[in-house]
C-alpha cells in the first residue's frame, strides 16, 4: 500500500480533485478535515489553545475559525506551534484509517504538506494548481471573505514553484484542461511507480 497526498493551495481545488479520486475508487482521508474535528473535540488541543488564545478562541464548544485565522496567518512562530500542536495527531489518525484500508493507493487530502514536512511521509505527492485569479475568485465566492485576507493565507503557504521542486505529479485545475484524464494518467503512473 502506498501513501499518497494530495496538496494545492488554496483555492486551486485539491477537495475536488479529492472527491473525483474518491468516486473512482480509491480511499481519501481529508486532514483538513480531520484537524477541524480534533480542534474541536481533543483535550490538548484545546487546553492548548485557551491557553494560547485566550477562551474567546472557542465559542459554544465551537473553535472560532475566524479568530484562529487572524491569530495565525500573521504570525509565523504561532502558526508553526498550532501545526506542531495538531498535525501529529492527525497524521496518527491518519495511519490508523490507512490500516483500515485495501487498496494499493490510499490518499491524504491536506493543504500543507509541505510547510510542516508531513510529505516526507509519503511515497508521494499530488500537487494540484491553478492560476492565481481563479483562485482568489474560488475562495471569494466559497468563503465570502476579501481578496487581501485571501492573499494573506496564501503569503503562509508555499508557492507552487516550490512545491513542484519535491515531485512529477502535478493536476492541473484551471477550469480548461480535462480533470479526469490527468487524474487517471497520475493514477496509472502512481501505481506503476516503485516508490
Amino acid at each position: 500500500m502506498k501513501f499518497i497526498g494530495i496538496t494545492g493551495g488554496i483555492g486551486s481545488g485539491k477537495s475536488y480533485v479529492a472527491q473525483i479520486i474518491e468516486r473512482i475508487g480509491y480511499p481519501v482521508y481529508y486532514a483538513d478535515k480531520e484537524a477541524r474535528i480534533l480542534m474541536n473535540s481533543h483535550p490538548i488541543i484545546s487546553e492548548s489553545l485557551i491557553e494560547w488564545f485566550g477562551t474567546e478562541i472557542y465559542s459554544n464548544g465551537e473553535l472560532n475559525r475566524e479568530k484562529m485565522a487572524t491569530c495565525i496567518f500573521h504570525d509565523q512562530q504561532m502558526r508553526s506551534k498550532v501545526n506542531q500542536l495538531v498535525h501529529p495527531l492527525v497524521r496518527e489518525a491518519f495511519v490508523n484509517w490507512a490500516s483500515c484500508q485495501n487498496k494499493p493507493l490510499v490518499f491524504n487530502e491536506a493543504a500543507i504538506l509541505y510547510e510542516t514536512d508531513a510529505y516526507k511521509k509519503f511515497h508521494e505527492i499530488i500537487l494540484v494548481t491553478a492560476p492565481l485569479s481563479l483562485r482568489i475568485s474560488r475562495v471569494m465566492k466559497r468563503d465570502g471573505i476579501s481578496e487581501e485576507q485571501i492573499r494573506d493565507r496564501m503569503e503562509a503557504q508555499w508557492s507552487d514553484d516550490k512545491k513542484l521542486s519535491f515531485g512529477p505529479y502535478e493536476i492541473i485545475n484551471d477550469n480548461r484542461l480535462p480533470l479526469l484524464s490527468q487524474i487517471e494518467e497520475v493514477i496509472e503512473q502512481l501505481l506503476k511507480s516503485d516508490a
